[in-house]
């Protein structure tokens, strides 16, 4: 797990020096404390070269591509895994940031094909199959999550690409005569000319889902569709293709018995997949199914007592589970490490955890996910957790309203209740089932956002999520599970991501294996969405494969999530006066926003709406953000 960076000029101007990708790399060195490469790239005189990462070094040739690297070490820790990693023949140079589990299944065939290795890490071999099958043959073999660069003298292209689901992060800037990309946006602040400006015309989205799909809250800055690749000449013309059609998915439905077996099969050969490391490993424990079983699997994996978990606890009863990941670790006989999540350290790190999100810290358990990898690396490089299993095998209450809409009628008096203003909109919300589908994964509610933007356009909000799903395939569960796979998985993996890396951890995640979610979606929604002990109940199969390691109580009790106690931490005089002091008048001073039924719901917090809650946070994590990038 590493960062890259680059920058492609098309006009006129060239590189004589490495100071700006240097300070690009410097910006996201957290990403690979272990190692850093800089080469430039005179895509007219066919020129490379290899640059040391020294201050005061100048190119021996004017550059117009310039790539850097910062590695985190995980296989073959020599310097054979330095990158940017160039082909033998000097015709094509490669970055990669993530890791292929599936690479040395090709090893012996691209050995038989010619190509002699100089070392043992994936990054290599993926460099190889990129020469022997090109870009749509390299993708289609790689089982693992990643972000690549990759600039091929033959064809005078640069080449861009994200792996299937988002996992890793890929940011393009696209502006008049250049383009730049990074693991990261902090990054681009260096290039010369930039400056970060807030894109207005993505509010709506963000306010109401707390995400923009694929894009970010910068002009200019977007995050590389996951599945694609895109390919860019010397003159700046950019051409996208697809690799990866998640409507592809689903088209095999299997059978109750072959459902279960294929589900615990796949589960089990993607943790014996992604156990591979130079380094020591551990699991993000949660004490929750998804969590629980991932670390079953490795605990089997691994050789006994090698194994430890990492785990964020609440000293509230109602938002720890505590008692569960104690449960899981002395059943599993494995070394366990819990940490409390405090009110003070909440905020006192929130400036720091928003530095590396860049953007608002739209979910308030990133903190929690910052302190466990925080911690986490004072006992081990690489997490396994269990993200993506709510998306790909229907976790969510969400996908149990999809069942029961549209009869639930106490949902919708709630609802009613909560938007009395907006009651058009929520008729538009539960007219159809692909509104219904789209509104499981809002926040807070419409009337409290209506509240702090007036001008809130909720048909701008919802249409490119509309748009996404319209284009999507299968019954109504197995429909809802590719869109939010399309749509929300992207932004919980991007936190995964910054909030691991700021600690130089790599977090991966095995229900994302390729194979894992194939399995998945040929699971038919009535399997996993159905009446259990007379009511009905989500990712029914996954418990009942967890009740087989663990016990029934255990698997089917009521899902927690990892809630925070927002309310209580808002409360304290800490918040209250950061509000005062910082946050009310920022919002105020920026005129994007109506501060004034913020700043009550603030100062009658014990009273305050879950909705109002929400609005709270969201206010207040959006402010510290744009006090970091814009001020």
């Amino acid at each position: 797990m590493c960062g890259l960076a680059g920058y492609f000029n098309f006009n006129s101007e060239l590189e004589m020096s490495n100071l700006t990708i240097i300070k690009m790399l410097q910006l996201q060195k957290h990403r690979g404390p272990d190692d850093s490469g800089v080469l430039s790239i005179n895509t007219e005189l066919a020129t490379l070269e290899i640059s040391p990462v020294d201050y005061d070094f100048s190119f021996n040739f004017p550059a117009n591509l310039i790539m850097g690297f910062n590695r985190l070490s995980i296989l073959d820790l020599s310097i054979n895994g330095h990158q940017p990693m160039i082909s033998e023949d000097g015709k094509v140079v490669l970055m990669m940031n993530g890791e292929i589990y599936n690479a040395f299944d090709f090893k012996n065939e691209l050995i038989s094909k010619g190509f002699k290795f100089r070392g043992s890490t994936d990054t290599e071999i993926v460099l190889y199959l990129y020469i022997a099958f090109g870009m749509e043959g390299m993708l289609k073999r790689l089982n693992g999550m990643f972000a690549i660069a990759i600039y091929d003298y033959r064809v005078k292209k640069l080449f861009l690409a994200r792996d299937r689901f988002g996992i890793k992060p890929l940011y393009i800037l696209k502006e008049k005569g250049r383009l730049a990309f990074s693991s990261e946006m902090k990054s681009f602040r260096v290039l010369s000319g930039f400056r970060y400006d807030l894109d207005q015309d993505n509010l709506n989205e963000f306010l109401l889902f707390r995400n923009v799909i694929n894009d970010t809250l910068f002009k200019n800055v977007t995050n590389c569709t996951p599945g694609t690749y895109i390919s860019i000449d010397k003159n700046g013309l950019l051409e996208t293709t697809i690799f990866y059609n998640i409507n592809d998915e689903g088209n095999t439905p299997f059978n109750k018995m072959e459902s279960i077996q294929f589900l615990e099969q796949t589960i089990k050969a993607s943790v014996n997949r992604q156990m591979v490391s130079d380094v020591k490993l551990g699991c993000q424990l949660s004490g929750g199914v998804d969590s629980s079983l991932i670390t079953s699997y490795a605990a089997e994996a691994i050789k006994k007592g090698q194994l430890e978990t990492v785990s964020i606890i609440f000293k509230e009863a109602n938002f720890s589970e505590d008692h569960f990941i104690d449960y899981v670790t002395e059943k599993l006989a494995i070394k366990s490490h819990k940490y409390e999540l405090k009110n003070e350290y909440y905020f006192n790190v929130i400036d720091k955890a928003t530095w590396h999100f860049e953007q608002p810290l739209n979910h308030p358990n990133s903190i929690g996910l910052y302190l466990l990898s925080e911690r986490a690396k004072e006992h081990v490089t690489v997490l396994l957790s269990g993200e993506g299993s709510d998306e790909t095998l229907a976790g969510y209450s969400h996908f149990i309203n999809t069942i029961k809409y549209p009869f639930n009628f106490r949902y919708l008096a709630g609802q009613i209740k909560i938007n009395i203003t907006e009651l058009r909109n929520l008729v538009t919300c539960f007219s159809s089932e692909d509104y219904r589908m789209i509104m499981g994964t809002t926040f807070g509610s419409l009337s409290c956002i209506q509240k702090i933007k007036p001008d809130f356009n909720f048909n701008k909000a919802i249409e490119k999520r509309y748009s996404i799903l319209s284009k999507l395939s299968g019954d109504p569960l197995l429909k809802q599970r590719k869109y939010e796979i399309a749509t929300y998985l992207p932004d919980l993996l991007m936190r995964q991501d910054k909030m691991s890396m700021a600690h130089s951890i790599e977090n991966r995640v095995p229900f994302l294996d390729n194979e894992m979610v194939s399995t998945a979606l040929n699971i038919p929604g009535v399997f996993l969405v159905n009446k259990k002990n007379g009511r009905l109940d989500s990712k029914i199969l996954l418990k009942e494969l967890c009740t087989t390691r663990f016990d029934e109580k255990f698997a089917f009790r009521k899902k927690m999530g990892f809630g925070i106690p927002l309310r209580d931490y808002m409360s304290s005089q800490s918040f209250q006066t950061k509000w005062i002091s910082q946050i009310e008048p920022g919002i105020k001073s920026r005129g994007i926003f109506e501060v004034h039924n913020v700043s009550k719901w603030v100062k009658n917090i014990s009273k305050a709406s879950v909705g109002q809650i929400d609005a709270i946070w969201i206010m207040t994590s959006f402010e510290i953000w744009a006090q970091q990038y814009f001020n």
